[in-house]
């Protein structure tokens, strides 16, 4: 999948009004200009030049130019993985080349027309911190040769402990099911926090099931969605928050026009903790006043996943067909965690 990116806009919100990811599940968000000077003010001397002020360092001076270790190539800056040994090669050039960064979405491109020519600058994506630049002269398979300052790099070796900033975000995992699982993956897509949503099929007794097969109503699956989130930045109470403002959780095998029993409303949890804090939640929720009739979704614990075909995902992007209206997170995130 591509970088992921959510985003609200609320006044006076202390909400982050974007989180962006990449597919190997790092958070790319672009730092604050205040949070780079500051990290900045712990560089070396050479290191800042090079990194604050665009600067290259004399060729074959580097000390990383001929290392041989395995391991990875983080910004010295941020932290952000941006190169593996895998993909370290000797261009000759007197500076450390790589085919390849560990993830595209770590490394950003500009022009760069400096020096009475042309040349494509890589700056790391989550500080904006000058790395080099990029030429088409490198080997296969992809025939580029990033051309790095060491000063731009802090390596840390295999086995080697990494801090926290070089590591990826820790993830959780929830399921919901609420009708036409396209709307619903759409509306949580929109969730600051949320790294991805995935429409598919669960809670059934057919091993791999097709779309054909869930619409019998015989194989007992639901439409649902896979929710990978960042529970620094959204909880899963927020996400149950959510979800029963997108749908109406008192319909019976339901959802609008949609019926059969593939459409009824759940919440699939992975864990003990989440199937308590959702039946917490319910039980409330039924108990108020907000509903006129008993809240029918299903709480219980997750059992398999199965991806919907490829035609289903990202649906509502794709097609401009909206099945769920309206976006609360603003509201939810408004709230405390």
């Amino acid at each position: 999948m591509p970088p992921t990116s959510s985003s609200i806009r609320t006044e006076n919100s202390t909400v982050p009004t974007q989180h962006t990811y990449s597919r190997s599940g790092f958070d790319v968000t672009p730092l604050s200009e205040a949070r780079v000077a500051e990290l900045a003010t712990k560089l070396t001397p050479e290191a800042f030049r090079v990194t604050q002020g665009s600067g290259t360092e004399p060729a074959f001076c580097g000390n990383l130019v001929d290392n041989k270790l395995h391991g990875v190539y983080c910004c010295v800056v941020c932290g952000l993985p941006l190169f593996s040994s895998e993909s370290k090669f000797n261009s000759g050039t007197g500076w450390p080349s790589f085919f390849t960064p560990v993830d595209a979405a770590h490394v950003s491109e500009r022009v760069d027309r400096t020096h009475g020519m042309e040349r494509t600058e890589i700056n790391c994506a989550r500080c904006r911190s000058h790395l080099g630049h990029v030429f088409s002269d490198g080997p296969r398979p992809t025939g580029l040769r990033f051309c790095l300052n060491s000063a731009a790099l802090t390596f840390y070796e295999k086995g080697s402990p990494m801090p926290i900033v070089s590591q990826p975000i820790k993830t959780e995992t929830a399921y919901f099911a609420g009708g036409c699982f396209w709307g619903v993956e759409h509306v949580f897509q929109e969730a600051p926090g949320v790294i991805t949503a995935t429409s598919g099929y669960m809670q059934g007794s057919v091993e791999r099931p097709t779309y054909e097969q869930v619409c019998t109503g015989k194989t007992g699956h639901a439409e649902a969605v896979q929710v990978i989130f960042d529970p620094s930045v959204i909880s899963f109470r927020q996400l149950l928050e959510g979800f029963f403002e997108l749908h109406d959780p008192t319909q019976v095998n339901r959802q609008g026009p949609d019926s059969g029993t593939q459409y009824r409303s759940g919440v699939f949890c992975t864990d003990a903790a989440q199937l308590a804090q959702a039946q917490e939640f319910i039980a409330k929720l039924g108990a108020s006043t907000r509903f006129s009739a008993p809240i029918a979704t299903q709480v219980e614990l997750a059992k398999t996943f199965y991806p919907a075909e490829d035609y289903h995902q990202d649906y509502v992007q794709n097609t401009g067909r909206v099945c769920h209206v309206g976006n609360p997170w603003p509201q939810v995130l408004g709230a405390t965690k």
